[in-house]
């Protein structure tokens, strides 16, 4: 039975140093495909569940790395300090709203998710093929 019939999920690190559980559904689900997420996952692409930042409780050490993007805005990554593991990416202006950025391949039940928008698709690998429908945007 999927955690989302609990209306929360949980998630974590590859180590399991860090641990976190959050409401859900989200409330809504991206890719970013910038250089700095990609190079951050180690993938082509990122996805993300904005959450309601009362709703996430987390468990463990994080460490931050303090990131600024093309678009000058500073981001907040943070990750497991033992296995690397991104876990939470924290945007200073959605913050200030109550929402917070999970690291959506954290999470242990994947089902459901279904990106509604697509971020910096300029810099999308050029073999990647984004889904029909959804907000595309070049960049954020």
């Amino acid at each position: 039975m999927a955690d989302d019939d609990q209306q929360t999920r949980s998630g974590g690190c590859l180590c399991g140093a860090v641990r976190y559980t959050t409401a859900w559904p989200p409330l809504s689900v991206a890719t970013c495909q910038c250089a700095n997420c990609q190079k951050q996952a180690g993938s082509s692409i990122s996805i993300l569940a904005m959450v309601p930042a009362a709703g996430l409780k987390i468990t463990g050490d994080l460490k931050t790395y303090e990131d600024h993007g093309d678009s000058g805005g500073t981001v907040f990554r943070k990750f497991c300090p033992n296995c690397g593991s991104p876990v939470i990416s924290d945007i200073p202006g959605m913050e200030a709203q109550g929402v917070r950025v999970v690291k959506a391949g954290t999470l242990d039940d994947h089902s459901g998710l279904n990106p509604q928008m697509h971020f910096w698709t300029d810099s999308a690998q050029d073999w990647m093929v984004l889904p029909e429908g959804g907000l595309k945007m070049e960049k954020q």
